[in-house]
């Protein structure tokens, strides 16, 4: 279930609030698993039993690898923890990247005239976000860093509570913990979620949709039929398009799991502000950059060994963040690209973009754009055809006629100033200022209307990171 929807606002939302307001503050708990399941099911069917199956096998590791540690019995907390960790990520590699293996190994045996048959499968929504969030609780476990859960129904909750299982922020136990065993609801809190929810509503609806549709009108032409003016308008348009579509998205988690007592960790703070792709990625997806910094980076060393250890685990790090994105060679590529500018910025020209105020802010969105070009397009030929268009040194005399650019613009330049607009701090400063004011509470109502009207006229609504 998708919460821009129609479904989700009217029907789910209301009848499982109703009912979580309703239960006792102690039995709580099992009203949103409960609800959560069945908000999982709408969506993954028989998926389900999955996603409940392992939350039972991680509780029962998790207290193994206790009670071993209380023991003294490293090696068998070791053995669990790694039982863990197998089945956990085995299960992320086979429904995500089996056929991805496949197609490559076919390439090979292509050769010899030989084919392995595709597998049948399909991905299970929010497999990637609750599987980083299942190996986060038992490395926390294993290294003692926290307690492992009291109860099955506090584990379940942890990993399958419906605002944050399909598409994150990416939670760690230590900080959910306290709130699944104590919070509160009240009318204020109501409020404020329902605030935040629509902030992220019109995100998503008004913001990330339209320019969605405009970047996939680059692709129904062709790629090699663009002017560079509309193939630059695209790169704009698409890295509008999955900002607003994620961060709307995670407001609108955030909002809901204030409406039910929770605080979940903020995942965006202005990433298209950031004066350097190193501050661009602390901004952006803040919850899965911690993740891999304290799963991935860390473990491996971190910055603590010399220049060589340091680019190794950097690049570690960037090949794991490409492949987790998706089973596919753009987004390794992707990955490898930030890899490369991480590296340069660290290494060679990091000081001197401090030092500047503007050359910084022009550098940004102008490596982020191209960044989003590779991981937008799947095929790496059609991906050079793109570059050829943004940058035509050696391409016909059409990639300059700017005809088709200007028809965009005047179809969609309402909606890219506010994308700029709500790109930079000011929308942010005005509502910390005047949130309680009649004013802004009209504005957002006026937008959560415009955002039922969208969602009613739209046909293609879907979160980009529900592939993830």
């Amino acid at each position: 279930m998708v919460f821009s929807t129609i479904e989700f606002l009217f029907q789910f939302l209301p009848v499982f609030l109703v009912c979580y307001y309703l239960t006792p503050s102690k039995y709580r708990n099992v009203t949103l698993i409960a609800g959560s399941f069945v908000f999982y099911a709408i969506g993954s069917k028989w998926y389900l039993l999955l996603l409940i199956f392992s939350a039972l096998l991680n509780f029962v590791i998790g207290r193994l690898v206790s009670i071993y540690h209380m023991r003294g019995n490293r090696h068998a907390a070791k053995v669990c923890f790694w039982i863990g960790i197998v089945y956990n990520v085995g299960m992320l590699v086979v429904f995500k990247y089996t056929n991805f293996v496949i197609e490559n190994l076919n390439l090979l045996l292509g050769v010899f005239s030989l084919e392995i048959p595709h597998a049948d499968l399909v991905m299970p929504l929010g497999i990637s976000f609750y599987t980083f969030q299942i190996v986060s609780y038992l490395a926390d476990v294993y290294t003692q860093k926290h307690k492992p859960a009291q109860s099955l129904l506090e584990l379940g909750v942890y990993m399958c509570m419906f605002p944050n299982l399909i598409s994150g922020p990416i939670t760690n136990f230590g900080e959910m913990q306290p709130q699944i065993r104590k919070r509160y609801v009240d009318i204020g809190y109501l409020e404020e979620g329902l605030r935040v929810f629509v902030m992220g509503l019109g995100a998503k609806t008004l913001l990330a949709n339209p320019m969605g549709g405009l970047w996939n009108n680059l692709s129904v032409i062709g790629y090699d039929s663009v002017s560079t003016p509309y193939a630059w308008l695209g790169a704009v348009a698409y890295s509008f398009q999955i900002y607003f579509d994620f961060s709307g998205y995670s407001l609108m988690a955030l909002g809901v799991g204030r409406m039910l007592g929770f605080e979940l960790p903020i995942n965006f703070n202005l990433p298209y502000t950031s004066g350097s792709v190193q501050e661009f990625w602390r901004r952006w997806h803040i919850t899965l950059g911690r993740w891999f910094r304290n799963y991935i980076y860390i473990p491996l060393g971190g910055n603590r060994h010399g220049t060589l250890k340091t680019i190794r685990n950097l690049l570690a790090v960037w090949l794991l963040t490409g492949l987790w994105h998706g089973a596919s060679w753009n987004y390794v590529l992707w990955g490898l690209v930030l890899f490369l500018f991480l590296v340069l910025e660290k290494f060679v020209y990091g000081r001197l973009l401090e030092k500047t105020h503007i050359l910084k802010h022009i550098y940004l969105p102008f490596v982020i754009m191209m960044t989003w070009v590779i991981f937008a397009i799947p095929d790496i030929h059609q991906i050079g055809v793109y570059f050829s268009r943004l940058f035509p040194i050696f391409s016909d005399s059409d990639a300059y006629n700017n005809r088709d650019a200007m028809l965009a613009l005047r179809d969609y330049w309402k909606i890219l100033i506010p994308c700029f607009l709500f790109s930079t701090p000011l929308p942010m400063m005005f509502y910390r200022k005047y949130h309680k004011s009649a004013f802004c509470i009209l504005l957002l109502l006026v937008i959560f209307v415009l955002s039922v009207r969208a969602m009613m006229q739209q046909t293609d609504n879907p979160f980009l990171y529900f592939q993830f």
